[in-house]
């Protein structure tokens, strides 16, 4: 008997609607979508070539047929032109020498009114240098009084070369190192008095700076000069007059170049050593009167025989004095000047390390230490105005304390050939 519709209670066969219900939770479809967004960013960097990665560009229409043809970067005799925008030297390609018959060729490019910026590495200061140059864009050509251009250069320690006059050793035994260097006038009663020598670094390129550390450091302080500067050969005539001898301090690599660049021109363990030579002449050129040369930075390029050993060998050639600034232990300076018979110091203490006058005071106590024990004592120090200051002040005191200042070639010690 069917049931009656009437008694049977509602809902007892009600038919149940049935949700609709995703496969996958929504954070799985999220997640998803991205992979596949993932995927297709990276295919579409594999596929599509834009070695500019997206960089914003301007195009500029340019007349090609006014355009001077570049030459390869490694060809000694190229020329740039300042409007093809910056370029580089590195000197001569490994083995290359300069076309025979053709010395003009050789000669570096120099556009006449070329201005390039100095910024000074203590104050930040700017400064704008013209280099000098002709209408053609030539260098003006060697004369016959080429070397009367530096008021300090002796002739007969003079070598002409394409990037201007390098220091020389004489055929009749004259060394820069002796005929460049100052006397040492030892107080009465001093001879066996301990000696210190202090090397101020970094002049040259702030010219008001500079003439400030030359007025206020005492002769028996030696003075290096950064190869920059826009008016070097009168500095060192002024820091000369004034009894200093001076260096010329000479960039190379450190461990973290290129983000840490010294300057044009630096020394690099990348470059053959003909073309490091080649920058070594350039260097060499931007003044003269000097004792010896000094490194600035170069960790890692003092540290690689390879390099580092035919620039000592060139510097002993040349009659020179070089001085380790103490900043790397890893210089391999005192073997390489050992084995060459090169007069060689290595500062003992960098006094500016902390350039603070309670830390600066510590490191003269430490280097007063050093000259006690060894009898002789060399100290590093910039030329930051505050440790120009700390270095003046010191030195007034240090010989009523029965110390002698001296210069640094009376500190470089002559190895042995071993």
């Amino acid at each position: 008997m069917a049931p009656d519709d009437l008694t049977t209670p509602l809902g007892q066969n009600a038919t149940k609607k049935k949700h609709f219900v995703l496969p996958i939770a929504a954070p799985q479809a999220i997640v998803g979508v991205l992979g596949l967004f993932f995927i297709v960013l990276v295919l579409w960097a594999m596929t599509v070539d834009d070695p500019l990665g997206g960089e914003p560009m301007v195009i500029v229409s340019a007349d090609l047929r006014t355009a001077a043809p570049l030459k390869r970067a490694d060809d000694a005799a190229s020329t740039l032109d300042a409007s093809q925008g910056p370029h580089r030297y590195d000197g001569p390609a490994p083995g290359a020498a300069p076309p025979a018959g053709a010395p003009a060729a050789s000669e570096p490019t120099v556009p006449a009114g070329h201005t390039v910026t100095i910024i000074d590495g203590s104050s930040g200061k700017r400064e704008e240098v013209v280099l000098p140059g002709k209408a053609d864009g030539k260098p003006p050509a060697p004369t016959a009084a080429k070397p009367a251009l530096f008021a300090n250069a002796d002739p007969r320690l003079i070598e002409t070369t394409r990037h201007g006059a390098i220091p020389k050793a004489n055929a009749d035994g004259a060394r820069p190192a002796d005929i460049y260097a100052k006397p040492v006038n030892l107080p009465a009663g001093k001879a066996d008095a301990p000696r210190i020598a202090i090397v101020v670094g970094g002049l040259g390129i702030g010219p008001s700076a500079t003439a400030d550390a030359i007025g206020k450091l005492p002769a028996p302080v030696t003075l290096a000069f950064a190869p920059y500067g826009g008016d070097l050969d009168r500095l060192v005539t002024q820091a000369r007059n004034n009894g200093h001898e001076v260096m010329l301090q000479v960039p190379m690599e450190p461990f973290d170049y290129p983000d840490n660049d010294p300057g044009p021109q630096t020394l690099l363990t990348s470059l053959a050593p003909d073309q490091n030579l080649d920058r070594l002449y350039w260097l060499m050129s931007r003044f003269q009167g000097y004792v010896g040369i000094a490194n600035y930075m170069g960790a890692r390029f003092t540290a690689s025989e390879p390099v580092f050993g035919p620039i000592l060998r060139e510097a002993a050639k040349r009659g020179l004095i070089y001085l380790d600034d103490g900043s790397s232990p890893r210089s391999l300076a005192s073997q390489i000047a050992g084995a060459n018979n090169l007069p060689f110091a290595k500062a003992d203490i960098i006094l500016d390390a902390a350039p603070t006058p309670a830390d600066m005071d510590r490191a003269f106590s430490r280097l007063e230490t050093v000259a006690r024990d060894r009898g002789l004592a060399v100290g590093f120090s910039t030329a930051l105005p505050a440790s120009v200051d700390r270095v003046a002040k010191w030195a007034k005191a240090v010989e009523g304390r029965g110390f002698v200042l001296v210069p640094i070639s009376a500190a470089a010690a002559k190895p042995k050939s071993s």
